[in-house]
C-alpha cells in the first residue's frame, strides 16, 4: 500500500465495493465462502482485500469489506461495504441501489438522476472485475445484477455534501485511483466540484463560494434571494473551485471568506489548507504599507501570530482600506486561474459575518 512519510494510506469505497463484489460472485460460482480477493486498481496495482463476511445460496452470493481509509479523516472509515450478486439473463452488470447507497435526484452529476450514486470509475472497476471472473468460468448466465449497500450509509451521508448535491438517503461509491491518500480530502474536493456542476444544471448563473457552514450562514444573510444550491462550500480548495467555475461556464461568482483563508489565497496559494500553505505575514505587512500604515503598524503585522490578529491591528489603527486591498489582491490572483474569465467579486467577512472589505470585479468577458 502506498504510504506517505508518516501517515497510512487507505482504500476508496469504490475499491472496497469491487472487493466485496468479487467475493460475492466467486462464492456464488464455487458455492464456497471466500476469505480474500485480489483487486486490480485503476492504475494497475493489485491489492489483496480480506473479506469481512461471505455467504452464498444457490441463487445469490453476498460479501462485505470493512473500509480502511488509513489515516485520512474520512467519514466512511470502518464502514461496511456490502455486495449482493444474482444472475441475470441479460449480458453485463446491472446496478441496483442497496440500503445506504445514495440515489441521484439532480442533473449535473457524473451519474444521471434515478441511478444509484456509484461513480463512473467504480462502475468501470466493478464491471471489469465481474467480466474477468465470468470469462474464466464459462457456463453461467451472461450477466449479473449487482446490489451495493452500506449499513448506516444514510446517517454517514448527512456528514457529507450529498444532501446538497441531491444525492439522497445514502453515501456515494467513489474513487478514481482506488487509494485514499491521507489528508488529500479527494472526496471532499470532488464534492465541491460536483456542487458547482449541479448548481449550473439547476440554472444558477451566480454562485457564492464560502469555506464552510458558518460562512454559508453569513453569506445567506447577505444574499437571501439565492437558492441553497448556489452556495458552494469550497473548503480549502479555493484555486480548484475558481478554475472549475470557469470550465463549467459560471457567469458570476462571489467569494466570501474570513481573513485567515482569504489572506493565503491573496498571497498566491491555490490550496489554503494549513498543511499546504502558511500565513505570509511579510506579505500582509506589505499590504499594510501600501495602504499607508505606519512603520510601527507594518512591524506589528509582520510579527503577528494570526491573520485575525492582523485584521484587529489594522482596524485599531483605522487603516480600513487594508481589508479592501486584501480582497483586490485575492481577485488579482483569481483572475490568473480562470480561463475563460467570468465576473468575480470578493468579500472579506468579520467574525460576526459583517463585511470588512470588498472588491467587485468587472462583468464577465466572453
Amino acid at each position: 500500500m502506498p504510504r506517505s512519510t508518516s501517515l497510512r494510506s487507505g482504500y476508496t469505497t469504490g475499491a472496497c465495493a469491487t472487493a466485496a463484489t468479487q467475493g460475492a460472485l466467486l462464492a456464488l460460482i464455487s458455492q464456497r465462502p471466500v476469505k480474500a480477493v485480489m483487486v486490480r486498481l485503476p492504475r494497475g496495482e493489485q491489492v489483496t482485500f480480506t473479506l469481512h463476511t461471505c455467504t452464498y445460496t444457490a441463487d445469490e452470493g453476498r460479501s462485505s469489506v470493512i473500509k480502511d481509509a488509513g489515516d485520512d479523516p474520512d467519514v466512511t472509515h470502518q464502514a461496511e461495504i456490502c455486495a449482493r450478486v444474482t444472475w441475470n439473463a441479460d449480458p453485463g452488470v446491472h446496478f441496483v441501489r442497496g440500503v445506504g447507497v445514495g440515489l441521484v435526484t439532480k442533473k449535473g452529476l457524473s451519474v444521471p438522476p434515478g441511478e444509484p450514486a456509484i461513480n463512473p470509475v467504480p462502475r468501470q472497476m466493478l464491471t471489469a472485475a465481474v467480466h474477468e471472473i465470468l470469462a474464466h468460468t464459462p457456463g453461467y448466465a451472461p450477466g449479473v445484477t449487482l446490489e451495493i449497500s452500506v449499513p448506516h450509509g444514510a446517517a454517514l451521508a448527512l456528514k457529507t455534501l450529498n444532501p446538497r448535491l441531491g444525492i439522497v438517503d445514502g453515501i456515494s461509491i467513489l474513487g478514481t485511483t482506488g487509494i485514499v491518500v491521507p489528508y488529500s480530502t479527494a472526496a471532499w474536493e470532488a464534492s465541491v466540484l460536483q456542487n458547482i456542476d449541479v448548481a449550473m444544471a439547476q440554472g444558477c448563473e451566480r454562485l457564492v463560494f464560502i469555506v464552510g457552514g458558518r460562512g454559508e450562514r453569513f453569506a445567506q444573510r447577505l444574499f437571501p434571494t439565492l437558492p441553497d444550491i448556489a452556495f458552494v462550500q469550497i473548503g480549502d480548495f479555493f484555486g480548484n473551485a475558481v478554475q472549475h467555475a470557469a470550465a463549467a461556464g459560471v457567469k458570476h461568482v462571489t467569494l466570501a471568506s474570513m481573513i485567515g483563508k482569504l489572506a493565503k489565497f491573496a498571497a498566491g496559494h491555490v490550496s489554503v489548507h494549513s498543511k499546504e500553505s502558511a500565513q505570509d505575514f511579510t506579505f500582509l505587512g506589505g499590504l499594510a504599507q501600501q495602504v499607508g500604515g505606519s512603520a510601527a503598524l507594518v512591524t506589528a503585522v509582520q510579527q503577528a501570530n494570526t491573520a485575525q490578529e492582523v485584521s484587529e491591528l489594522v482596524a485599531t489603527a483605522n487603516v480600513h482600506t487594508f481589508h479592501d486591498l486584501v480582497c483586490q489582491t485575492a481577485w488579482n490572483h483569481a483572475t490568473t486561474l480562470m480561463q475563460p474569465a467570468y465576473r468575480f467579486d470578493v468579500l472579506l467577512l468579520g467574525k460576526a459575518g459583517e463585511v470588512l472589505g470588498q472588491y467587485q470585479g468587472e462583468e464577465a468577458r466572453r
